[in-house]
């Protein structure tokens, strides 16, 4: 579990380190602030280019080869931002996302050969709880650094710190790679072959839970990607704070998903109903979203970084509990397909959803975008609970 948290938590540093410095980084390089949604876009759309063929490549190198790979390439893509060039930062930011993609279906290889049933959800969790650590990692970093050395040595650190990640797994990799298929091929036929390109997909297929859990993952990354690409240029846009204060409140954000991971996975183990604690979450996150969607200008920075942790705690710690549920369900030669393909319907919505806020800023200011992602878990909950917990 140890080197499946250390490389969650290191990649997802790597990709929240744009949106915390997006206020000084967009400025600088004379984008608009929103664009800092097309740049989260294109990470998750790098993601989904390596969910949807890259299930060879983990097979031939092993999922601890391939995270480290993953973190280097994210690692170098952070680098490649600091050019302070915009076709190099949209650059990076599909690369960074790429480098990203190895993440979910590596994990959930290992902690399924590896987790005891009855401690699934909450191992899952803990994994997961290294998303939101990550992010607080580069929250509380990324505004210092960029306020006191500029916005380009928060990149280079970020170069520094993917390569450093990826060698400290290095003595795990005998071990936890041995099953790995050295004869696989990794060219680019067995990669874009069709059957390769359809396996997430036709897993969806191969137990009645997967598609609902798909369908409502991909709700609460709406709403979350959302709120982690803009919050900050939004606190500091709409309200005024400093760089350091809305790095702060996205730490705090960040920070109460990791204690809500690790506490609503350890609930769902003990209750033996994680979807009827995913339905409760869908309902909990809408209406805290909105909530904090609707935040006068005034607001305190004290009470915006409550309502900040409430949100975090409800509508962004369902990550592990879906993935266990994913793993439990489905065939055991399968789990890694059906993880990329829940996976892969997540990051299609992190990479629509932060296009489409941007584009309703652009033309209706703040509040209407983030309420209209603010009701999407809940939307999409009401149809799709009742078959989570018939499941």
């Amino acid at each position: 579990m140890g080197v499946t948290l250390t490389m969650q938590t290191a990649a997802a540093a790597l990709g929240q380190t744009l949106p915390v410095v997006a206020p000084v980084m967009t400025d600088a390089i004379w984008l608009s602030g929103q664009s800092i949604g097309y740049l989260a876009g294109l990470g998750s759309l790098g993601t989904a280019l390596f969910l949807a063929c890259g299930a060879p490549l983990l097979l031939r190198w092993g999922p601890v080869r391939t995270l480290q790979l993953g973190v280097a390439l994210a690692g170098l893509a952070i680098g490649l931002a600091a050019l302070g060039w915009a076709p190099a930062l949209f650059a990076a930011s599909l690369l960074l996302g790429i480098g990203y993609g190895p993440t979910p279906p590596a994990g959930s290889r290992i902690l399924a050969a590896t987790a005891p049933p009855r401690h699934r959800t909450l191992i899952f969790s803990v994994k997961q709880a290294g998303a939101p650590l990550g992010a607080v990692i580069a929250g509380l970093v990324g505004p210092a650094v960029a306020l006191r050395y500029g916005w380009e040595a928060v990149c280079l650190l970020g170069l520094a710190f993917g390569l450093a990640a990826g060698a400290v797994v290095q003595p795990w990799r005998a071990t936890l790679d041995a099953g790995r298929e050295a004869a696989r091929p990794i060219g680019p036929r067995a990669l874009l072959a069709p059957s390769n390109l359809a396996a997430p997909f036709s897993a969806l297929s191969l137990h009645p839970l997967l598609l609902p859990l798909a369908l409502l993952s991909g709700a609460f990354a709406c709403l979350q990607g959302s709120l982690f690409a803009f919050v900050v240029t939004w606190l500091v846009a709409k309200h005024g704070l400093s760089l350091t204060e809305a790095g702060l409140i996205f730490a705090t954000m960040q920070g109460s998903g990791v204690a809500a991971r690790l506490l609503l996975g350890w609930v769902a183990d003990r209750s033996g109903r994680p979807s009827l604690v995913l339905a409760v979450q869908a309902f909990a996150g809408s209406a805290l979203a909105a909530v904090f969607a609707l935040a006068p200008v005034g607001t305190p920075a004290w009470l915006l970084g409550a309502m900040a942790a409430a949100c975090g705690f409800v509508a962004a710690s369902w990550n592990g509990i879906s993935l266990a549920e994913v793993a439990r369900v489905a065939p055991e030669g399968r789990i890694s397909d059906a993880t990329s393909g829940v996976t892969l319907l997540v990051f299609f919505c992190y990479f629509a959803a932060p296009f489409g806020f941007a584009l309703m800023v652009a033309g209706f200011g703040w509040t209407l975008p983030l309420l209209v992602m603010a009701a999407l878990p809940a939307a999409m909950g009401l149809p799709m609970i009742p078959r989570l917990l018939r499941g």
